[in-house]
């Protein structure tokens, strides 16, 4: 082939079948099962129409498309692409850990995703109003040919389905596996003028990366977990039926009669509701309170995740989603979601670990008491660096308020940080007019800046403190409203930011403009909002407009995922888009760290805080000075990371 000739592209999709679930699984695991195959095998080169490969009933693929797969010169795209890199990586013989290079892969769902669009192909396609749309029957036909099926008498106790078993059905699966690559096709042309920035999928690739590379987990540790947490358990339940006689103590409906017939209301059996009622109930309700809280602290669930979920190789992999938060593009958690670890408060995470991987339930309850609590504050630890290795944990301080101060110019702030101070003293000293120090003179204050700090900087009120907890640390109701008006005289610049980008957001979509505030660029043009960041990402907001708020002011509505994960209109203000640029910018902070720090095995990163599976001899000094490091486009911002290191994972 010269020249012209030469393939530059190659949209994909594929239909697979396996018989691991792979929603819990995941795809590394699922291209591990021995039954795993390529059914049908769609493709489009150069925008070509669509050509398609029935494996399933014989075909091959052909030869300059199989090569194209390990050509990086031709760029493969499709729709979360992860799934087809893995998949086919399994399909050309690549072992466990070993898997076709990210770095000439695209994927279109990313696309979607730094738009502002849904992270569904049926979602992007409806939003777009595409002519042609995924089809609908489809998950009907990945129920019949790409799962396993129930053996019956009328299917002949078989447990798969073939195309031979309904050929009508598997036409329409073939043409349902092509429709997809037209879709893909589509979203790429309708979305061709606003392309994803080269910057964008070098840390696209680099997620890519540490997805393959996955995490070590101490299966020893898990499998005991699960164990001792279903002794607990059933040790439990068994402990709360004779106390209370109840068929199910674990009902709420049961428990709540029970509580009422023994003199207590209430109207749920939340955390804190417990945590309220136990103050106050006789001291027998109290013995049956504390055990109904020890079983909902059950944390089996994520062990259980972990065991579906881990490789032939005890790696867990594909555990974070590039983009899934599209309003900032911060990554979200996947299968065990180490985004919400629970927390660890143990003083001796050794030893009760010890005793877990033992299996020694008796010494663990005899110690610790409380074994479901015990057991959710180990959950960190099953992950674990290979032998001869180390974790280092470095993460940044403060990145949010460090960024907030930078960006609005709030210099006493910034001086805060450059000397290296407790924000949340100084914060308290600003807004009470008093010296507060941790520990030591005025150190009551400190709680009262720190959640001033937390729940504040967003244009945050009343509500805000109060969902950060104020009134469970003690502060009185009539005492917020003078909490928030301090916080607000101690940071006048930073309540200006808020304001200047509410006018600059409004005028550039009243006019159809680009505006400038803070050094941060707001255009609006062809139905779409953007925001450009410092690090010069843009964050991307579908169909702005001016509306009404739920108090009759004007605001800017726009198109996105709502909390009901609808596609729905959403209202923003000046806070809340700060909100998104303070935590876009915080993300950018973290890549540009995890770039510079590529060569060290990332295996885990978690809001602002990375983990490298390390040599024993590297210097964890070095590390979090490398990632203290401030980008180009970021002069004058005081960043400072911190770490520690471990031999299990864990928060220090």
């Amino acid at each position: 082939m010269e020249g012209s000739d030469e393939m530059q592209t190659l949209s994909i999709d594929l239909e697979t079948y396996s018989d691991q679930p792979l929603a819990k699984t995941g795809v590394y695991r699922y291209v591990e099962s021995p039954d795993f195959e390529i059914l049908l095998f769609a493709y489009s080169v150069d925008g070509g129409s669509v050509q398609q490969i029935d494996l399933a009933c014989g075909e091959k693929i052909p030869s300059e498309i199989l090569c194209a797969l390990e050509d990086d010169k031709v760029t493969k795209w499709a729709f979360n692409a992860n799934f087809e890199r893995i998949c086919l990586s399994r399909f050309l013989g690549h072992p466990t850990g070993d898997y076709l290079e990210p770095d000439s892969w695209k994927c279109s769902m990313v696309w979607a995703a730094y738009m502002g669009l849904p992270l569904s192909l049926e979602g992007v396609g409806a939003v777009l109003g595409l002519e042609k749309q995924k089809l609908t029957e489809g998950k009907d036909l990945i129920k019949y040919f790409c799962q396993s099926c129930a053996p019956t008498k009328s299917n002949g106790q078989r447990t798969r389905n073939l195309p031979e078993h309904a050929p009508d059905k598997w036409l329409a699966f073939k043409r349902y596996n092509i429709r997809d690559v037209e879709t893909e096709m589509s979203i790429q042309a309708r979305l061709s003028k606003y392309p994803v920035p080269d910057s964008v999928w070098e840390e696209y690739h680099l997620d890519q990366e540490i997805n393959d590379r996955g995490v070590g987990l101490d299966m020893e540790l898990v499998r005991q977990a699960i164990q001792m947490d279903g002794r607990s358990r059933s040790e439990l339940t068994q402990a709360m039926k004779e106390l209370t006689s109840l068929d199910n103590p674990n009902s709420v409906q049961q428990m709540k009669q029970w509580l009422a017939d023994n003199g207590v209301e209430t109207d749920t059996l939340g955390k804190k509701a417990v945590a309220e009622l136990l103050k106050t109930a006789p001291p027998e309700l109290q013995k049956v309170l504390t055990l109904r809280q020890q079983l909902a602290k059950s944390s089996v669930k994520k062990y259980q995740a972990m065991e579906t979920a881990v490789c032939a190789d005890g790696r867990a992999r594909g555990m974070f989603q590039f983009y899934g938060a599209n309003r900032t593009g911060r990554w979200a958690g996947r299968i065990i979601q180490m985004q919400n670890l629970p927390q660890n408060h143990l003083d001796d995470l050794t030893e009760a670990r010890g005793l877990v991987r033992v299996g020694d339930f008796d010494a663990l309850e005899m110690l610790y008491e409380d074994v479901p609590d015990t057991l959710s504050q180990l959950i960190r630890t099953a992950f674990v660096p290979q032998e001869n290795r180390k974790f280092i944990v470095a993460d940044f301080s403060a990145i949010e308020a460090r960024v907030i101060a930078w960006l609005a110019g709030e210099k006493w702030r910034q001086d805060v940080f450059a000397e290296g101070k407790d924000i949340y003293c100084a914060s308290a000293s600003q807004m009470f007019g008093v010296p507060v120090e941790k520990h030591g003179v005025n150190g009551h204050l400190r709680q009262k800046g720190k959640i001033a700090e937390l729940a504040l900087g967003y244009g945050g009120s009343v509500g805000a403190l109060k969902a950060m907890g104020a009134l469970e640390m003690g502060l009185q109701e009539d005492e917020l409203p003078a909490l928030v008006s301090a916080w607000r005289q101690a940071n006048p610049k930073i309540v200006q930011f808020w304001w200047a980008v509410d006018r600059a957001v409004m005028d550039a979509v009243t006019r159809k403009a680009t505006t400038k505030t803070h050094g941060i660029v707001f255009s609006a043009r062809n139905g779409m909002l953007f925001i450009t960041l410092p690090s010069g990402r843009n964050l991307a907001y579908v169909k702005p407009k001016i509306g009404e708020n739920r108090f009759g002011g004007d605001c800017i509505t726009y198109e996105g995922v709502g909390g009901t994960k609808k596609w729905e209109r959403l209202d923003s203000y000046g806070p809340k888009f700060v909100e998104n640029i303070v935590q876009a910018t915080s993300r950018d902070l973290l890549c540009y760290a995890m770039q510079t720090l590529r060569c060290c095995s990332i295996v885990m990163h978690i809001h602002d805080e990375v983990v490298i599976e390390a040599d024993r001899r590297m210097s964890l000094q070095a590390v979090c000075d490398q990632m203290g490091r401030t980008p180009p486009w970021a002069s004058g911002l005081q960043l400072r990371a911190d770490g520690y290191e471990t031999d299990f994972y864990k928060k220090d």
